[in-house]
């Protein structure tokens, strides 16, 4: 079958691999359809990312359909779906609490072992979800939407919420979204103009412009001098993290949905005294990925607008050194690999 490696930092291979072969009990054999591209495939590629070991085929956002199936399930052979793929070990302490997304012992598709950017993948059963009136792309675009609905339940904020997501990139318009469906008062605030001019005039979010140095002024206007109830930082950026605290009201929520290497620092004497709540969101859960498909089914999702670029397998190598690089217009980009190539 074809794949596409990640053979090391900066060097992309479209190459032939020997094919899976038939599922082992309790898995099932997947005939890929789409994949999308996360900042997580981009990190891989430039070398950045910090559990990783080339060399690796990526791929975590997936549609396809079921060739096999060595398990009782209430799915079956020629079904659509698309993968959760978070593989967790079901026996530790955050699985037996009905965390899998955050098992001691996770492997994630794309990044702690093989992804689908290849015609057909070996997945546990457990971890497919029927897609049943999605259309393959849809269904590939649940697993990146699911981080920002975890985001939100994770924030256990109810209707009214003055909300700031801060990050314009797909991840934080996910949240931004998801907040909205959970009727939040919602801006979005970025760096990027671009991502801006896109959060504000095709999806509808009041906005905020980061980069002239007013952000501060801008909250305290927006907000009466308060802060916002719930802020959510989706930057991937270590000093955005740490200036957010600043945003938060008194008796706020902070929900750090973006991971950095290294340490983030804050104020426990600002921290104490607005009683924050400060809360991690990590991957997701099955109950946000059904969240996800509902809110699809519902037309809550701009689907069309979000995917912004397409491109093939065969020509992924190049288009993902180019995107990696060259993000003007670029919202998700994912890779058809279902029609031969």
């Amino acid at each position: 079958m074809k794949v596409v490696r990640c053979a090391a930092p900066g060097k992309l291979v479209f190459e032939e691999h020997e094919a899976p072969g038939s599922p082992p009990e309790g898995w099932a054999l997947v005939d890929v359809a789409y994949v999308g591209i996360c900042g997580t495939d981009y990190h891989i590629f430039e070398g950045r990312h910090p559990y990783l070991a080339y060399p690796r085929v990526m791929g975590h956002e997936v549609s396809g359909t079921i060739a096999a199936i060595n398990a009782p399930a209430n799915l079956s052979v020629g079904e659509q779906v698309l993968i959760n793929p978070y593989l967790a070990c079901g026996k530790c302490s955050a699985c037996r609490h009905g965390k899998p997304n955050c098992c001691v012992a996770i492997e994630v598709l794309g990044v702690h072992r093989d992804g689908a950017m290849s015609e057909q993948i070996l997945v546990p059963a457990q971890n497919l979800i029927a897609a049943t009136g999605l259309s393959p792309v849809e269904a590939a675009t649940v697993e990146f939407l699911a981080i920002g609905a975890h985001a939100v339940r994770r924030s256990m904020a109810g209707p009214g919420n003055r909300t700031l997501v801060v990050g314009a990139g797909p991840i934080g318009l996910g949240v931004a979204l998801f907040a909205r469906i959970a009727r939040q008062d919602v801006t979005v605030m970025d760096i990027d103009a671009e991502r801006l001019a896109f959060a504000g005039s095709q999806l509808g979010f009041d906005v905020i412009d980061g980069s002239d140095g007013s952000a501060a002024e801008a909250i305290a206007e927006r907000t009466a001098g308060t802060g916002f109830d719930i802020v959510y930082d989706a930057t991937g950026n270590s000093r955005s993290m740490e200036s957010a605290f600043a945003f938060v009201a008194h008796a706020g929520v902070m929900v750090m949905v973006s991971v950095v290497q290294g340490d983030i620092t804050f104020s426990d004497p600002e921290f104490h005294k607005r009683e924050m709540t400060l809360i991690g969101s990590r991957n997701a859960t099955h109950a946000d990925f059904q969240h996800v498909i509902a809110s699809i089914h519902a037309g809550k999702i701009p689907i069309d607008q979000l995917v912004t670029h397409r491109t093939t397998l065969r020509d992924s190598p190049r288009d993902i050194a180019i995107w990696a690089k060259e993000k003007a217009g670029l919202i998700k980009a994912v890779i058809e690999v279902g029609r031969p190539v």
